[in-house]
């Protein structure tokens, strides 16, 4: 009979198992190769399978190890990864927990690709400001590919359907290989000093990562700068970018579309002109609608019909105004007399010599010619001046009488 004291919870085993997978000195820094499956991304986490001909093991990067990766993960890619071996408890299943993770037999290739990056990103020849645009009308197109290559036909039936009548030069190149990346390079220079060349298109057709590394050259970047005319790259592959595509003028993802960066359409352009040679010639009719008015309009004007009808009009006014002017003079000149002639019957009636006429007398005192207004002002002895209507006379007052007194005599 089993005896219950000695049974494990199901989480005491997986955490066991746990601690004795930890302890494994090999199992906690493995290296395992395998091949991508079932890969998701939750929040920058990747959770996917490891497999073989044989075998599969879940493994898991966290975010902070999946954002430092120089590379794209995809589905049946072939990698190596670097990790541990652990439990996941709950469910009680091992996982590889990968801190590292590289393509398998590519990663010093892309340890070096990063560096080379880095340096000619330094030296400038990544810079946006140093890349050219194309020519609208190119005339001779330089192409540096193989001519055993799909990607020469695309761009040779594309560029003339697209534009009848455009020529290509090819510089016959490897495309993969050894002494790949010279050739192209050496394809660079020879289409620089063909005279008439526009543009040159530097690729190939699709192909594996190992292939498309030679287009990661320092060789084929450096030709690429130094070309005089402008260079699209199409390389053909849409996903991975290249330092070909990097340095390039223009980048295309295929050879294809690199033919129809390269080239305007011709029909499109033919449809432009036409438009265009439309509307200047609706607005040339326009304009000359426009001008016809405007000369029938100043033909039928006074002032060309007969030149002295302004200086008539001019000297109409003028006489008229004159008048108005002459009349408006008359006018004031009228109204002020009026005016004045009442100012002055004013004054005459309020003048003291009018008062003086009625027999009425202005007596100052002598010596200060003070008016004398009461009796009181001119008391017995004072010397007083009349003045009458006419001339004045000289007096000695005798007697002061107040004004009752006055009024009782």
């Amino acid at each position: 009979m089993l005896d219950p004291g000695r049974a494990l919870t199901v989480s005491q085993l997986n955490a066991y198992v746990k601690k004795v997978l930890w302890q494994d000195e090999l199992l906690r820094q493995v290296l395992v190769r395998g091949e991508i499956a079932n890969l998701r991304d939750y929040q920058g986490h990747l959770y996917f399978t490891l497999k073989d001909e044989k075998c599969s093991v879940k493994a898991v990067m966290w975010r902070s190890d999946a954002s430092r990766l120089s590379f794209v993960p995809e589905e049946g890619m072939e990698v190596i990864v670097a990790g541990s071996v652990s439990v996941f408890e709950r469910d009680g299943v091992y996982q590889v927990y990968a801190t590292y993770m590289e393509p398998s037999g590519l990663g010093a290739l892309y340890a070096a690709l990063e560096k080379l990056k880095e340096k000619l990103e330094k030296e400038g020849l990544f810079a946006a400001e140093r890349k050219r645009p194309l020519p609208l009308f190119p005339r001779k197109i330089g192409v540096v590919t193989s001519l055993r290559g799909a990607a020469i036909k695309d761009i040779i039936s594309v560029g003339r359907r697209r534009y009848p009548g455009v020529q290509f030069v090819v510089a016959d190149t490897k495309v993969q290989g050894e002494g790949a990346p010279q050739e192209i390079a050496r394809g660079i220079a020879i289409l620089n000093k063909v005279p008439g060349v526009d543009v040159i298109i530097v690729g190939r057709g699709g192909g594996s990562q190992e292939d498309l590394f030679v287009f990661n050259d320092e060789i084929v970047a450096r030709a690429i700068y130094a070309s005089r005319v402008p260079v699209v790259s199409a390389v053909g592959h849409e996903r991975d970018v290249t330092i070909a595509d990097l340095v390039a003028d223009v980048r295309a993802p295929t050879p294809s579309a690199a033919a129809e960066m390269a080239v305007p359409l011709a029909s499109g352009l033919k449809a432009d002109v036409e438009v265009l040679v439309r509307r200047a010639t609706d607005r040339l009719r326009s304009m000359l609608e426009d001008f016809r008015k405007r000369l029938l309009d100043l033909r039928s004007r006074p002032s060309l019909e007969r030149p002295d009808w302004y200086l008539l009009t001019a000297k109409e006014s003028l006489l008229r105004l004159r008048k108005d002017l002459e009349d408006d003079i008359k006018s004031i000149i009228e109204k002020e007399k009026l005016r004045f002639g009442s100012c002055v019957a004013k004054m005459d009636a309020l003048s003291p010599l009018k008062i003086l006429s009625r027999g009425y007398a202005v007596a100052r005192r002598i010596p200060d010619l003070v008016v004398i207004r009461g009796h009181e002002e001119a008391p017995p002895g004072t010397r007083v001046n009349l003045t009458l209507h006419k001339g004045s006379l000289l007096c000695l007052v005798e007697e002061s009488v107040p004004p009752e007194e006055v009024g009782r005599e």
